[in-house]
């Protein structure tokens, strides 16, 4: 589901987020649907789980998702 161009100019960060942001546009994502855990997603794109955090922490500052402790972070 999520590609990442580690050879690429964009921060891997940044492109979490885009690509985020492109499945609520399509659809993909719809109200209060649960992403993957930040391990979760770090290890299927083989990437450090910081670096995950950081763009789920700036989607979440931004009211674009949120997050439930113990139970996962979702789309608002």
């Amino acid at each position: 589901m999520y590609l990442i161009n580690l050879q690429g100019k964009e921060s891997i960060f940044e492109q979490i987020k885009k690509q985020i942001l492109r499945f609520i546009e399509l659809g993909v994502l719809k109200p209060n649907d649960k992403l993957p855990s930040v391990r979760s997603l770090a290890s299927d794109l083989g990437i450090n789980p910081n670096t995950v955090a950081r763009a789920y922490a700036e989607l979440e500052k931004e009211g674009i998702i949120y997050t439930l402790n113990k139970k996962g972070v979702f789309y608002v």
